[in-house]
């Protein structure tokens, strides 16, 4: 049931950590994986995957740039059926330290990324019946964590979106659901210090980080027919913050 063979995806931000991740599953599990992200690095993750994979360069914040990624889609693959909006900022500061550089920044990437993928993939998806779309937002999402006002902000925003485009796009076949991360051992995490990092993992009730791994399993089942009734769905991955 958690099988993707004949399925499309496009997976954003995937150079590296969970979005890679989440390529490498999908690929295994049947699916042809369309890799975008603003670093070049992501041409050598999809060169893994042979044809099964392909990399397109990609600023989420970009209208253009997502035309040219359904394009190159549809050009390569024929269709799409999953999109992953894995692309993300996270630059920790307070209110009071947030500047509107720094605001427009995470609402660029977190919010307004979002917002033009589901979009654009999903008049691609209506026009085979359906798809499945999932956005990553965050346990910052679902609670208040303060000291990272932007971001935690722009995960709520996600996290609304999401319900509405479920809502919005359940008569087309197309399911959306958000998946909730906690504190995973990706690059990201560089961003803290090493004190807030420190009062981060003592949060954790099992006691240790997530891994890019776990994240894309939980991703893969939401990809999958396995998920076939769920719709406006918000999942957590957090070893147990809740």
């Amino acid at each position: 049931m958690m099988e993707l063979e004949g399925k499309v995806a496009v997976i954003t931000g995937a150079a590296g950590g969970q979005g890679a991740a989440e390529a490498a599953l999908f690929v295994q599990h049947g699916a042809k994986v369309v890799i975008t992200d603003i670093s070049d690095s992501g041409a050598e993750v999809a060169a893994r995957f042979g044809g099964a994979g392909h990399f397109v360069p990609h600023d989420v914040g970009e209208p253009a740039d997502w035309d040219k990624v359904m394009r190159e889609t549809l050009d390569r693959f024929g269709r799409i059926d999953i999109l992953v909006n894995n692309a993300g900022v996270y630059k920790p500061a307070s209110l009071r330290e947030t500047g509107t550089a720094l605001w427009n920044l995470h609402y660029r990437i977190n919010q307004l990324g979002v917002f033009l993928g589901m979009r654009a993939a999903s008049d691609e998806m209506a026009k085979t019946g359906g798809g499945s779309i999932i956005n990553v937002s965050s346990n910052a999402g679902l609670n208040n964590v303060p000291g990272i006002f932007a971001y935690a902000s722009s995960k709520w925003a996600v996290r609304g979106m999401t319900k509405l485009a479920a809502s919005e796009l359940a008569s087309l076949g197309i399911r959306v659901n958000s998946i909730h991360p906690g504190i995973i051992d990706t690059p990201m995490l560089g961003e803290n210090s090493a004190e807030r990092l420190k009062s981060y993992e003592q949060m954790i009730p099992m006691r240790r980080l997530g891994t890019p791994d776990e994240v894309a399993r939980l991703v893969l089942f939401l990809a999958s027919d396995a998920s076939s009734y769920v719709t406006g769905a918000e999942i957590t991955v957090d070893g147990g913050i809740g």
